[in-house]
C-alpha cells in the first residue's frame, strides 16, 4: 500500500535516476527464482548516494511515525534492508536488529543480529517485496522470539497478488514508498521507456512466474 502519491513518483524517479532499477522488456534478466524478468531492482545503489539515501531514510522514518508513532525496535531484513534500516532507525533515534534468512551455521548461531528483550514492539524495514516470502520469514523469525511486530515499511514493491495474499495471511501490514505502477509512470514521463514497452511489463506483472519475452 502506497502512503504517499508524491513520495511514490519521486520515490521512483530517484531509483530510475540511479540506475537502482533497470528496465529492459527486450532482453529481460533472470532472477534467483529462474523467473524472466524485465525489470530488475537493486534498492541497495541508494546507499551510494547520501542525497536519495537521506530522502529515502527521512520518508520511511516519518510514515513510521504517522502510522505506528514512536518507542519500538527497528529491524532490518537481511542483507538488502541493513543499510537503509540503520538509516532509518537513526533518524527515529530508535534501536537497530537486523534478521538473517536462517541462523548462524557457527558462533553464537543467532538469525536475528543486534539486543532484542521479549514483548517489544518491532517495526520491520524492507528495500524490495517480490513475493513476500524472505520478508516474511524474518517476520516469523521476530515472532518466535515473543515480540510484537507492528508491521512492515519498504522502498519499493512489485504489487503481485502472491505478496499480497502472503501478507494477509501474516496478518502483517505493508506499507511502500514506491511501487511498479508508479515507477511505469515515472519511466514513461522520463522516456526511460517507450509506449509499446508499457503493455509488455504490465503483462509480466500478471504472470511472472509464467511469462516469456517475445
Amino acid at each position: 500500500m502506497i502512503y504517499d502519491q508524491d513520495i511514490a513518483d519521486k520515490t521512483a524517479t530517484y531509483l530510475l535516476q540511479i540506475n537502482a532499477i533497470k528496465l529492459n522488456p527486450k532482453n529481460p534478466f533472470t532472477w534467483a527464482s529462474g523467473w524472466k524478468s524485465p525489470i530488475y531492482c537493486d534498492n541497495r545503489i541508494s546507499l551510494s548516494y547520501p542525497k536519495i539515501r537521506n530522502y529515502l531514510a527521512e520518508k520511511i522514518a516519518e510514515q513510521a511515525q504517522a502510522i505506528y508513532g514512536n518507542d519500538y525496535v527497528v529491524a532490518g531484513v537481511a542483507t538488502g534492508a541493513i543499510g537503509i534500516g540503520m538509516l532509518v532507525a537513526n533518524v527515529l533515534e530508535a534501536p537497530f536488529i537486523y534478521v538473517r534468512p536462517e541462523p548462524k551455521s557457527h558462533g553464537r548461531k543467532n538469525q536475528i543480529e543486534g539486543e532484542l528483550q521479549a514483548h517489544k514492539k518491532v517495526l520491520v524495514i524492507e528495500d524490495l517485496i517480490s513475493t513476500g516470502k524472505s520478508s516474511l520469514n524474518a517476520v516469523r523469525a521476530l515472532k518466535n522470539e515473543g515480540v510484537d511486530v507492528l508491521g512492515m515499511l519498504g522502498l519499493f514493491d512489485y504489487g503481485f497478488a502472491l505478496a499480497a495474499d502472503n501478507f494477509k495471511a501474516e496478518n502483517i501490514q505493508l506499507h511502500t514508498l514506491s511501487d511498479y505502477d508508479h515507477l511505469i509512470l515515472a519511466a514513461e514521463k522520463s522516456n526511460y521507456i517507450k509506449s509499446e514497452e508499457i503493455a509488455i511489463l504490465q503483462s509480466w506483472r500478471t504472470a511472472p512466474n509464467e511469462w516469456q519475452p517475445l
